[in-house]
């Protein structure tokens, strides 16, 4: 199995934006946990930052994945773009998240990419990959 883990916009700012929200991990701590936890699940994954919305729909669009993982960062709450690759891909997707956007600011607490993915993993810090990346392994099973 192949998963694509997508990160958007401010997530290459892990370690240094917010920590008391995000935790002192960087994106690289992040990317090298789970290469360990797919190497163990023996899953081939690959990794995917942008902070340009249309990048992020050309990774999902020309996905060669069995299923993608995505944290949207702020696109979450209002990118119909990402909304629609995720509809059109074909490809289980799962949301996840870092905090838990539903005990932050109002405006955090909509996402509008949820109805079109697979299923939603939040507030569980860098746990969040993994418990998504063992849900695309278990409806692969």
């Amino acid at each position: 199995m192949k998963i694509l883990v997508i990160n958007g916009p401010n997530l290459d700012m892990l370690g240094r934006r917010e920590p008391g929200v995000y935790g002192t991990g960087t994106l690289e701590s992040l990317k090298q946990e789970l290469q360990d936890y797919c190497a163990y699940h023996e899953v081939d994954v690959e990794f995917f930052q942008s902070s340009i919305e249309g990048e992020i729909v050309n990774a999902i669009n020309f996905s060669d994945s069995d299923g993608i993982v995505l944290n949207a960062g702020a696109y979450t709450h209002y990118s119909l773009a990402i909304r629609d690759a995720i509809s059109a891909c074909g490809l289980p997707v799962v949301e996840v998240h870092i905090s838990n956007i539903f005990d932050r600011e109002d405006f955090r607490n909509k996402s509008v990419i949820s109805a079109a993915a697979a299923g939603l993993v939040s507030g569980f810090g860098f746990d969040s990959y993994k418990l998504a990346i063992t849900a695309l392994l278990m409806r692969n099973a």
